[in-house]
């Protein structure tokens, strides 16, 4: 099977990985874009936990504010700041404090393992890991804080 630039474009759409990348894995998949996407996240994991000692210096604060009642600050670091200034990392961010309003936990830990409020067959830890391999950047959520009344 022929693999066109109409596919590549849609695998990129879909994952955030390079031209090269995507066709790579298309090759490798035979021309199946759901096969592609597995291999494309694959690898970007596989390129995640190389990453996972770095130092996340850079970072944001990120307040999520529902119904005047939950409030939530969270700490969001990656390695740059041209990550952290990047749509993907600030949606991000926005997600994990929506998440933390919706879903209470008592630590950091408690949260990477819950199931992702948008998704239930993803933890957020598998939803940070799926940014940072978009971003090429190890991503660490340093600290969160959530007040209710």
């Amino acid at each position: 099977m022929s693999i066109t630039a109409k596919d590549i474009q849609q695998l990129r759409d879909l994952t955030g990985a390079g031209v090269m990348e995507c066709k790579k894995a298309l090759e490798e998949a035979e021309g199946n874009i759901e096969e592609a996407v597995k291999i494309v996240h694959e690898r970007g994991m596989v390129k995640v936990s190389k990453r996972s000692d770095r130092e996340a210096g850079a970072g944001l604060i990120e307040s999520y504010i529902h119904n005047e009642r939950i409030g939530v600050l969270i700490d969001l670091r990656a390695e740059t700041d041209f990550v952290v200034r990047s749509d993907d990392f600030k949606k991000l961010a926005k997600e994990l404090a929506m998440q933390i309003a919706a879903v209470p936990a008592e630590n950091i830990e408690e949260l990477l393992e819950q199931p992702y409020m948008r998704d239930d067959s993803k933890t957020i830890d598998s939803v940070i890991k799926e940014v940072a391999a978009r971003v090429g950047e190890n991503i660490k959520l340093k600290a969160f804080s959530r007040l209710e009344l």
